[in-house]
């Protein structure tokens, strides 16, 4: 069920975006029981989850014999009733990515991005990358929003994204460099965040993931329209930010 102003798929999206820690569940080898566990999150372009997990952990130990997992990212609930805020159990499959090739340090890139503080074990031998292949979600965000979610539009169509998503390092550190007023702005006066020190940790067709340098606050820019090349992606965000100033 849904309202007109609701939108089931954009509300699993921006969690998915702006969680930083959710809830792993794998099944445990030997008996079969749920084992649940306390990860960190990141996204490729597409919204695909990614981890940074060590071989030590149960969970990796799990994945490696079962592969199906689940993954509960919950955002704040109201003071006194933590159930009260939006949440997303994506269901799938991990899988680990083979270190040393493109598509491992481009994964690893967003989740550093992320998460800054694990670049200091992300390098150790017994630390790999997986992804959850998304087969489904299941969104709770109150009363008559509760909605099964297709894979097929969680995740982000990238047929017609390539020249942006080639640029996409680029572009995150040229905002990130030269232009942190503008971030700022977007976060405070677009998305209703608090003040910060505002950086984007990566961006896809359809928005900017934003995050305060400590970690400490998350928020998604949403793009008025798709953005598929660096040209599209100036101009909106040159829009954007005469909107922000005009906010302000």
């Amino acid at each position: 069920m849904s309202d007109g102003s609701f939108s089931p798929v954009a509300a699993a999206r921006t969690l998915l975006r702006t969680v930083r820690t959710g809830a792993l569940a794998t099944l445990a080898t030997g008996s079969g029981d749920p084992f649940a566990s306390l990860v960190t999150v990141a996204t490729l372009p597409d919204g695909t989850p990614v981890l940074l997990i060590s071989d030590l952990a149960l969970h990796t130990q799990n994945a490696k014999a079962d592969p199906r997992a689940s993954l509960l990212l919950a955002a704040e609930g109201s003071e006194g009733d933590p159930l009260a805020g939006a949440r997303v159990s994506i269901g799938g499959r991990l899988r680990r990515l083979d270190k040393d090739t493109p598509e491992d340090a481009a994964a690893r890139r967003r989740f550093l991005m992320r998460h800054p503080d694990a670049a200091g074990y992300a390098g150790f031998a017994d630390f790999s990358v997986w992804v959850l292949e998304v087969s489904g979600a299941h969104l709770v965000a109150g009363f008559g929003r509760i909605v099964a979610i297709a894979a097929s539009d969680l995740l982000l169509d990238l047929s017609d994204a390539e020249q942006l998503l080639g640029a996409e390092k680029g572009s995150v550190d040229h905002m990130n460099e030269d232009h942190t007023d503008a971030l700022a702005l977007y976060a405070t006066k677009l998305c209703g965040a608090p003040d910060g020190l505002w950086i984007t940790t990566g961006l896809d067709p359809e928005g900017i993931d934003l995050m305060t340098r400590d970690g400490g606050q998350s928020a998604r820019l949403v793009f008025p329209d798709r953005v598929r090349t660096s040209a599209e992606l100036r101009g909106v965000l040159v829009k954007l930010a005469h909107a922000a100033r005009a906010a302000a």
